[in-house]
């Protein structure tokens, strides 16, 4: 249920007892992965960009999967 503070809406949730935590690495492997399925959803079709700038942007993608496989070893 929302409700109204200070002019602003703020979520109210509850949380039960025998919610089920899960853990930082768990946590983190989730966060990743709707990242990476935003990404390839919200991809543009055409970006417009020079050439040498869509170069470094795929550089960019290539360096963030490496960083993203060894976070999860």
């Amino acid at each position: 249920m929302d409700m109204k503070h200070n002019g602003t809406e703020v979520m109210n949730c509850r949380i039960t007892d025998n919610s089920e935590q899960i853990d930082r690495k768990t946590s983190r492997s989730i966060c990743d992965a709707v990242g990476e399925r935003l990404r390839k959803d919200l991809r543009p079709v055409s970006s417009g960009l020079s050439s040498h700038l869509q170069h470094l942007m795929d550089e960019l993608r290539k360096r963030d999967g490496e960083d993203l496989l060894r976070s999860s070893n």
